[in-house]
């Protein structure tokens, strides 16, 4: 990993962030890995559940979330969660690891009427149809990974450093073009949203019907 590397998925935490509906009372973060997002979602909500089924990645999140966030060493398919209990549920880099039908079926139960379902993830590349958006990628990618270094050693700060737990992290390659994941979404969720993101990433967007 060289020093003009960066975090894509810390990147994209503002975006999920953004789409917390206001006032929200109770979150859910699938997939939460070491903890980041759910750490930051529990500035937004008064309480936010968190599972992954890694038991590393558990450990390092319950050592660093604060006291409103509850973490559970759980499979998202398995895990016993309130149907209709939630305001938003979220997922960074985690839906590609799982059966994506089954898996939007079970968050889906999970949201409240009007509540929120946003997941960013990694899509498998398409090309040629993406090409365009690849080399983007590739570009935006250097260049930013470049400004960020510098400010590093400038500021001492991480920004959008990859966090020291980054090689524990569970790997999966994606399996879905991101054109395949809105086919498939779209028979679990009518109304879904999916859009390819720049940095090799896929943003799904649901709300439940308020009927």
């Amino acid at each position: 990993m060289s020093a003009t590397d960066w975090d894509h998925n810390a990147w994209y935490h503002r975006l999920l962030l953004r789409r917390v509906p206001p006032g929200a009372q109770r979150v859910l973060d699938v997939g939460c890995g070491a903890g980041a997002l759910a750490g930051e979602l529990a500035r937004r909500a008064e309480r936010v559940d968190a599972v992954d089924r890694d038991p590393a990645m558990v450990a390092l999140a319950r050592a660093r979330v604060p006291a409103n966030v509850a973490v559970r060493q759980a499979d998202a398919l398995t895990v016993d969660l309130p149907d209709g209990g939630y305001d938003a549920v979220l997922s960074m880099s985690a839906l590609h690891h799982l059966p994506l039908a089954p898996a939007l079926e079970r968050m889906a139960g999970w949201l409240r009427p009007g509540g929120v379902l946003v997941a960013v993830a990694l899509p498998r590349t398409d090309l040629p149809a993406e090409l365009p958006v690849e080399l983007a990628a590739v570009l935006g990618h250097r260049v930013l990974g470049g400004a960020f270094a510098a400010g590093r050693a400038l500021t001492g700060r991480p920004l959008l450093a990859h966090p020291a737990d980054v090689r524990a992290m569970p790997v999966r390659d994606p399996e879905l073009t991101t054109r395949q994941v809105r086919a498939t979404a779209a028979t679990v969720l009518p109304g879904v949203r999916v859009r390819r993101l720049a940095f090799w990433r896929y943003e799904l967007t649901w709300t439940k019907p308020l009927g």
